[in-house]
């Protein structure tokens, strides 16, 4: 039976064309997918947010803002806050200029640039697993940065290395640098496609006009890079606020809840501690934050209408 014949049955006074229906029943299997997958799910999280949900073989029990007001509360929730936040203003930047410095690099046309770009994309195909056990084994008290810098003496006031992983000051920078050193590749791509998007006579005509080698960058690149720089800020603030992955594999939070995220003690909360309703709670939180952060980068950068 065919799409049209399909759409014998709806009345002609339902639709003035059956034929405006037709692009809803191609998008109608993927929205019930995404209806039982993650907008059920999503509406059932905030509705245990404000319940109490301790014990998992009975029903939830209605308490209100109760959970808000235990969150308003939880020192340990304001420091993993900061952590975020710390994290966000730590690893977006770098990831917003570095892959672009990055995609203009091997946009030449160079010989063998090629396997540069596929060196630089490497760390974004290794499993999170295997790259933060990896770093966890760079970073220990032996490893090889330790080594490394006793060597050569790189820092002379330290004697035995820096504790990457083990001081409260360091244990967040270790992770971010994972983080950036991992999402580097991955926006390079994005960078490098709007990059060979944009004409070569606009580039003729600006050494014409005087402006080249890297001032044409700044003339011509930067301006035409914005959407591009908008997609990568967002998309990195995002990744950020939600970074677990590093977290749990090379300090689990710690030490002393340093390096803790906001998911992170969701997790902790959701599947350690069996407190479902705070857990969702925190999880309502973060969605708010992550909202609150895509429409402040969106207005500063003017992509929407004040």
């Amino acid at each position: 039976m065919t799409t049209f014949n399909m759409l014998h049955w709806i009345p002609k006074n339902w639709i003035v064309n059956k034929q405006q229906l037709i692009p809803y029943l191609f998008l109608f299997p993927a929205l019930l997918v995404l209806g039982l997958t993650v907008f059920w799910p999503a509406l059932q999280a905030f509705y245990l947010s404000f319940t109490e949900y301790t014990d998992l073989s009975q029903p939830p029990q209605w308490v209100g803002f109760k959970n808000f007001r235990l969150l308003w509360k939880d020192a340990v929730f304001w420091q993993t806050l900061r952590n975020t936040l710390l994290y966000l203003a730590g690893v977006v930047p770098i990831l917003v200029i570095a892959p672009l410095m990055l995609a203009i690099l091997v946009n030449q046309k160079l010989r063998g640039i090629s396997w540069f770009r596929a060196f630089y994309y490497t760390p974004v195909v290794i499993s999170m697993v295997v790259a933060g056990l990896a770093w966890k084994w760079l970073y220990a008290e032996n490893g090889l940065l330790n080594q490394m810098i006793n060597q050569t003496r790189f820092i002379p006031f330290l004697q035995s290395g820096i504790p990457w992983l083990t001081s409260p000051k360091w244990a967040i920078f270790s992770v971010m640098a994972v983080t950036v050193w991992k999402g580097l590749g991955y926006y390079m791509v994005i960078y490098l496609a709007g990059l060979q998007s944009i004409p070569g006579d606009v580039y003729e005509a600006a050494a014409i006009d005087g402006s080249d080698g890297i001032s044409k960058h700044w003339d011509i690149t930067i301006p035409l890079m914005k959407p591009y720089m908008v997609l990568v800020a967002v998309i990195s603030a995002i990744s950020a606020t939600k970074v677990f992955e590093e977290v749990y594999i090379m300090t689990q939070g710690g030490p002393l809840n340093s390096s803790k995220t906001i998911v992170y003690y969701l997790y902790e909360q959701a599947f350690q501690e069996l407190e479902m309703s705070y857990a969702c709670t925190i999880g309502l939180v973060l969605f708010l934050v992550i909202l609150g952060l895509s429409i402040l980068n969106l207005k500063l950068t003017n992509r929407i209408p004040n």
